[in-house]
């Protein structure tokens, strides 16, 4: 396993968060959201950033586009699949439960993009 790129980790959390703040509204701004969710986003961040560590930089500099996969297969198969079905349970419509599955997919795919980009 290779070093966990801390400074990705870290730029990947924050391009998260500004991208959840500028779609989510003016309640994704508040103070005590931005905390929690800053918080929350450097764990997911962190978790990544091990996962791309463990496949390895010499992996990674000849398959690049397992960033994309495996941060997008992420949010595909557990995520949004998790938050989907709390958001029906609640009541939502299949169009709220459609564009926060997308919100969250489209995040991991910029923490990916992050990821990629520092070549972590």
């Amino acid at each position: 396993m290779g070093p966990v790129n801390w400074l990705a980790v870290i730029v990947a959390a924050l391009a998260a968060l500004a991208f959840g703040a500028g779609a989510q509204g003016a309640a994704a701004r508040r103070p005590a959201q931005l905390v929690l969710a800053g918080a929350l986003l450097l764990l997911t961040a962190a978790m990544m950033g091990h996962m791309f560590a463990r496949v390895g930089a010499a992996t990674l500099d000849v398959k690049p586009w397992l960033y994309f996969m495996m941060s997008g297969g992420l949010a595909l198969a557990f995520v949004a699949p998790a938050l989907a079905i709390g958001e029906a349970r609640a009541g939502a419509s299949a169009g709220t439960v459609i564009r926060g599955a997308a919100f969250w997919i489209a995040s991991y795919l910029l923490m990916g993009v992050v990821f990629w980009a520092f070549k972590a």
